[in-house]
């Protein structure tokens, strides 16, 4: 029997991970006599899962559901755990995954409190193996990026379609009684982003929901795992095509349930997050991917509405009109760096015949409509940067005027951030004056190198830079790219107490600029484990 204070149900899907799924089951199990039962539904696993499940057979608390067949996606092992829930609440967990210490307590207060249908709290996305973590959705839970919606309760999200950027059904609580009444299930079978399906059909049902603090969800991501997660299988267009497909489902439901707003905020959603998410990938793909991507990207936002396009961010707007206008890929370099998480627009800056700023040049006239009345914030410029490390790291900056909108805004500084990149949190900051020259300004920075190592580990830095203007506005923050035909370099250096740093500046996929520094020993060891890695993957 379980307590009577057990409320929860926790669902947790399993398919061939005997590595992970006993601590996923023993983090739900950590959250005490409120959860009254740990449903384990294993999709027909063919490694030793099940033997490792075994192993909780003396909890009453878990049950295990064994699929005899796979059912090739992950909605219907949770649509089964739905199904065979007997308490009031239901929360759903992957096996890879891990349920925080008093996440089912905190969602239950706050669903109890404010009588709700769904509670919502803080996922955080932890990169393995190096353990740097950022929140899900920071927009809207994470107060040091402006989030605000923390204590709120909604009826519906209609007036807050912002809330459509969570995307995930793993950091909430929902009311089993209210997924019944309105026949909320995922979507089943091989059908990937079910969770995108899930999550329209619960707002399409208007539920009462609370937004919450409540650290809830580790959402484990494994880039060097055997078998990917669908969503970092962005190397494949299958994925490109499913996450369209899962996305039209979305629309669907919101038009078929009568909420024509949230249908147009969806799309808005998709310009400005799935579509820059694909698409600042493009260099890394082949031609023939990115002719695939192209023409499905093409098909399927050419026929988004107005509303949805206008109601997007202006970079957005630029790369959708190039892919309405253009039949075939089109300065992909350029539309590759816009899209980027801090979009910039780079030089050369192309204006059409008429004196318009635009896109590039021909054969398709892009207008960049809506650029004039940009704030300083909103204005994509681009900063190029190179480095040079000694006992000192300096790095030297060009700011690029835009169509001449910064030099409208008479620039003074540079303020450059070196982010680093497993820490979150530690950063080291400098400013600089800025010295016009043709087509912009330069600057340079200096720090003390010994201040971007880290004892014992490979420390990787992000470089980032804010232009401030004369005026003492700010603009956006942007990412420091490396300028063409730079390509980064390596070297030794000895510090002020005589150690020997290994120092690496290297470029992105997107031409973001990344210093890395080791000190000599662990570098050594870094390199000759790669080389070997190299060595072993040719044979």
């Amino acid at each position: 029997m379980p307590p009577a204070s057990a409320r929860v149900s926790v669902v947790v899907i399993a398919y061939n991970d005997a590595e992970h799924v006993g601590d996923a089951v023993r983090s739900a199990l950590a959250q005490g006599d409120v959860v009254g039962e740990v449903i384990v539904v294993d999709d027909a696993s063919s490694d030793t899962t099940r033997d490792v499940l075994a192993a909780f057979d003396g909890d009453p608390r878990v049950r295990v559901l064994a699929r005899e067949d796979n059912s090739g996606g992950c909605g219907t092992p949770r649509n089964d755990g739905i199904a065979a829930a007997v308490h009031p609440y239901v929360m759903f967990l992957d096996s890879d995954d891990l349920l925080l210490p008093g996440a089912a307590d905190g969602l239950l207060a706050a669903a109890t409190r404010h009588d709700a249908d769904v509670v919502a709290g803080v996922c955080v996305r932890r990169e393995l193996p190096e353990g740097r973590e950022t929140t899900w959705a920071a927009r809207l839970y994470d107060t040091a990026e402006g989030a605000a919606l923390s204590g709120t309760v909604l009826d519906g999200v209609e007036d807050h379609p912002e809330l459509l950027l969570d995307t995930l059904s793993v950091n909430k609580l929902y009311r089993r009684a209210f997924l019944n009444e309105h026949g909320i299930r995922f979507p089943d079978g091989a059908f990937h982003y079910e969770d995108f399906v899930f999550v329209a059909r619960v707002h399409a049902a208007a539920p009462r929901l609370a937004v919450t603090d409540v650290p809830v969800y580790v959402w484990h991501v494994r880039r060097q795992a055997a078998t990917l997660s669908i969503s970092l299988r962005r190397a494949s267009l299958a994925n490109w095509e499913h996450r369209l497909a899962a996305h039209q489902a979305v629309v669907e439901v919101f038009r078929a349930a009568g909420k024509p707003a949230l249908a147009t905020a969806a799309q808005t959603k998709f310009l400005d997050y799935d579509l820059p998410m694909y698409l600042r990938e493009l260099n890394q793909r082949s031609e023939e991917y990115r002719a695939g991507w192209w023409d499905s990207a093409r098909a399927y936002v050419s026929a988004f509405e107005t509303e949805a396009v206008a109601s997007a961010t202006a970079p957005s707007r630029w790369i959708h009109g190039a892919l309405a206008a253009c039949a075939e890929p089109y300065a992909l370099g350029r539309l590759v760096e816009l899209a980027a998480p801090l979009p910039r627009l780079i030089p050369p800056y192309h204006r059409s015949a008429a004196g318009r700023p635009v896109l590039a040049d021909a054969p398709c006239d892009v207008p960049l409509d809506g650029l004039a009345e940009l704030s300083a914030r909103e204005l994509p410029i681009a900063v190029d940067g190179t480095v040079s490390v000694g006992v000192t790291t300096r790095l030297t900056l060009t700011v690029h005027d835009l169509y001449g909108k910064a030099d409208a805004l008479r620039p003074a500084s540079v303020r450059v951030e070196f982010a680093e990149r497993v820490a979150a949190d530690r950063k080291v900051a400098v400013e600089a004056p800025v010295t016009p020259v043709e087509g912009g300004w330069t600057a340079s920075v200096r720090v003390p190198t010994s201040e971007l190592v880290c004892a014992g580990r490979l420390a990787a830095w992000s470089v980032l830079a804010e232009v401030r203007f004369a005026d003492g506005v700010a603009g956006g923050v942007t990412e420091v790219r490396a300028p063409q035909g730079y390509a980064g370099r390596r070297g030794v250096v000895m510090s002020r107490t005589a150690r020997i740093l290994l120092v690496q500046s290297h470029v992105s996929a997107r031409r973001g600029l990344i210093l890395r520094l080791a000190d000599g020993t662990l570098g050594a060891r870094r390199v000759l484990s790669g080389r070997l890695r190299r060595l072993l993957a040719r044979r």
